[in-house]
């Protein structure tokens, strides 16, 4: 497999930023089916696939969102096209036995063990989080991902039923540059990393 060009590594990578404002260039159904298309291609464990996806942008879910967030996540989040949540299922192993048909009874280590079940649907949905902003900087888009918001208060506005959970919020858009902070330093390889 070639290694990918430069630009491309810039673009997703090297020089991609979390904006917190964007342009009010809209983005259509068939954007939001295309980033989701590329996505959920991303690996997780026994092809689990647990996280769910709310993209976020009629006024009316945007107010039950904003009720939802902290103060200094409130504004740039109205502002934003679409805000994604991301949500895990907690129940995904019933899709197992189509989704990993290698082993039709792989679901059965999740239905019996809670936990399990829990730290999986965390952990995958996370990852599947990450491939969407991922997916989004590679299909042209900006990104602002975030944590500062009440998670039980969205998952009793969007998630009633109580089988999906919110993990984390995810604005997206086309970005504008005028509302990038200075870019954060990253730990060093020697810092966060080692060889054994």
């Amino acid at each position: 497999m070639p290694q990918l060009p430069h630009t491309t590594l810039a673009q997703v990578f090297l020089e991609a930023r979390t904006f917190n404002a964007f342009s009010e260039q809209e983005l259509p159904d068939a954007l939001l089916h295309e980033l989701y298309d590329l996505a959920k291609w991303g690996p997780t464990s026994f092809n689990s696939q647990p996280a769910r996806f709310v993209f976020v942008r009629s006024p009316d879910a945007k107010a039950r969102l904003a009720a939802c967030l902290s103060p200094r996540n409130s504004d740039k989040t109205l502002k934003a096209p679409i805000t994604a949540i991301v949500a895990q299922d907690s129940r995904f192993f019933e899709h197992l036995p189509a989704q990993f048909p290698a082993n039709p009874k792989a679901g059965d280590m999740y239905s019996g063990d809670a936990h399990l079940a829990e730290t999986t649907a965390l952990r995958n949905s996370s990852l599947q989080g990450a491939y969407l902003i991922v997916a989004a900087r590679m299909l042209g888009l900006a990104c602002g991902p975030m944590s500062g918001f009440n998670a039980a208060a969205v998952n009793e506005a969007f998630f009633p039923e109580g089988r999906y959970k919110a993990n984390f919020l995810v604005n997206l858009g086309y970005g504008d540059t005028t509302g990038l902070r200075p870019r954060g330093p990253r730990l060093g390889f020697d810092e966060a990393a080692q060889i054994l």
